[in-house]
């Protein structure tokens, strides 16, 4: 039996969940999440949403500081757009119950405003420092609370389903094939209107701040139906992520550095004003570039943040959950510096859209870090990205509440089975996926050459042709799929970086070191094979 619905949402983050929300209560949305819904990239966000919310900021601040970030490459108009609209995006999450943090604990009042690196002025709101975490669970309750949203969890989107794929001559999304990962059934989701809302791509990396669910399964979806993304050389990677072998993944929040912390070599010596006058507050690719770049000087494997020379009250106050997470790795932040490195943290390209989250076939967006917009550029500016998810997802829902998208008619074929069989060889799969994450990690990571690019190149058209094979032969798997998503996405990140030759915002390269001057500097566009210009 195949699902049907309005309107079928991949992912349950900040994107998929405020998107499902503001459709209203007249539509039937299927919500699709590979995991529960509570567990994905948003939950882990600490630091806040950027927002114009103090009388001394202004929208133009707001502005200057997206594009100085975005060195360039950054769409005026979607940052216009989406920095306009962030007050009142703050404003629907605070009538929906999200608690933010006020200036004065268990008062009301004015909301406590942080300072992070790239901007000119306290406006990233937040909840302490667990804001993904607030924002999450609140949206959450919200949506299993309404009778019109259904939550499959624990379903990993397969393919989409296009006409293009059914032979059909007019280009449309119909719904996608999932793969119910208890049941290892493939369910058919038919609806007129599809939202990719799965986040990035992180995971392509060995090291990442991200949750596993970070293996850019919209990018590699929607390029495999036809879409075209850009921008995929530009991976942020956050400068401080706790160094320690049984803490996976622990971001450290810019807000740290935003409130006073120092990076410190290991013998505690200040490195950071020789790489910027800003110092710690320098826009994430230089402080990641610049941790790198002494690590290796000095064969360390890490430096150290050092927020301890503040009051213990602030620190426990502004930071509790990293307080008490550190403890629990035996590390007293009110008492001594921390070891930190840099790590895989945000996609900056994706599938190209526009403003109102369309991509290139019709019946089909991407709203959220899957989606290029035009806003980050060559680099985010920090806590831009939940600011994108709330801003485009509310775009989106007003389109397609004003397109009214008439019902499926065509019948989609069930997922064939047939000519399959079980696999006897899944250390194929795990070491395929070992070998792509570290190959992309030693050539295609904060600083590049081409001739890394084109090793990596190499091995990456090496495993596509092994996955493909694989794919064709078995039965899918959750670890299959995901392998095959990320190697997509990493020949994506690949053939991108190869294209640009300049250092430009997060591409660094040692044979372009410079970035071009020259006024025709673009963003980086890849066509699939399969792309239709007439549906643009």
């Amino acid at each position: 039996m195949q699902i049907e619905s309005d309107v079928v949402i991949i992912g349950g983050g900040a994107a998929g969940l405020s998107l499902a929300l503001r459709l209203g209560k007249n539509c039937r949305i299927s919500l699709i999440s590979k995991v529960k819904v509570e567990e994905g990239s948003t939950y882990y966000a600490q630091g806040g949403i950027a927002a114009v919310l103090d009388t001394e900021d202004s929208i133009e601040s707001h502005i200057q500081d997206t594009l100085t970030a975005g060195a360039g490459l950054c769409h005026a108009d979607t940052v216009r757009h989406t920095v306009s609209h962030s007050k009142e995006n703050i404003q629907w999450l605070i009538d929906s119950g999200v608690a933010f943090t006020r200036q004065q604990p268990n008062q009301s009042g004015e909301y406590h405003l942080t300072q992070e690196g790239g901007h000119q002025h306290r406006r990233v709101i937040h909840a302490a420092d667990a804001t993904g975490k607030a924002l999450e669970t609140t949206l959450v309750d919200l949506v299993k609370r309404n009778p019109n949203i259904k939550i499959y969890e624990h379903h990993i989107a397969i393919d989409l389903i296009t006409a293009h794929k059914l032979g059909q001559p007019k280009q449309a999304c119909h719904g996608v094939y999932a793969l119910d990962r208890q049941s290892n059934h493939v369910r058919v989701f038919r609806a007129p209107c599809t939202v990719l809302a799965t986040g990035g791509a992180s995971k392509v990396y060995l090291y990442t701040s991200n949750p596993d669910t970070a293996t850019g399964d919209g990018i590699a979806m929607a390029w495999r139906a036809g879409c075209r993304v850009a921008n995929m050389e530009f991976n942020q990677f956050h400068p401080t992520v706790l160094y320690h072998p049984h803490a996976k993944a622990f971001l450290l929040t810019e807000a740290l550095r935003g409130e006073g912390a120092r990076l410190l070599l290991p013998n505690g010596q200040e490195f950071m004003r020789q790489f910027d006058p800003r110092g710690e507050l320098a826009s994430r690719d230089i402080v990641a570039r610049a941790i790198d770049h002494e690590m290796k000087r000095l064969g360390s494997e890490y430096v150290l943040l050092d927020i301890s020379h503040k009051p213990a009250e602030f620190i426990k106050e502004h930071f509790p959950t990293i307080y008490q997470r550190c403890l629990q790795f035996g590390y007293d932040i009110t008492k001594q510096a921390i070891p930190v490195v840099p790590a895989a943290h945000y996609t900056c390209g994706g599938v190209i859209t526009n403003l109102d989250g369309q991509t290139d076939i019709p019946g089909l967006y991407a709203v959220g870090e899957v989606a290029h917009t035009g806003l980050h550029g060559a680099n985010r500016l920090a806590s831009n990205s939940l600011l994108e998810c709330l801003v485009f997802a509310q775009a989106a829902s007003a389109h397609i509440q004003r397109e009214k998208c008439s019902p499926v008619t065509t019948t989609l074929p069930e997922w064939d089975e047939s000519r399959v069989t079980d696999s006897d060889e899944e250390v194929v799969v795990t070491h395929n996926w070992h070998e792509l994450r570290q190959f992309m990690w030693d050539y295609v990571g904060i600083v590049r050459t081409t001739k890394r690019l084109q090793r990596a190149e190499r091995r990456v058209n090496l495993l596509l042709h092994e996955i493909d094979e694989y794919y064709g032969n078995f039965r899918v798997t959750n670890d299959l799929l995901e392998l095959r998503n990320l190697s997509v996405c990493a020949s994506l990140i690949i053939q991108s970086a190869l294209r640009r030759k300049e250092s430009r915002g997060l591409h660094y390269t040692l044979d372009y070191p410079d970035p071009d001057t020259r006024n025709t500097i673009t963003d980086t566009i890849l066509t699939p094979h399969n792309y239709s210009p007439a549906t643009s």
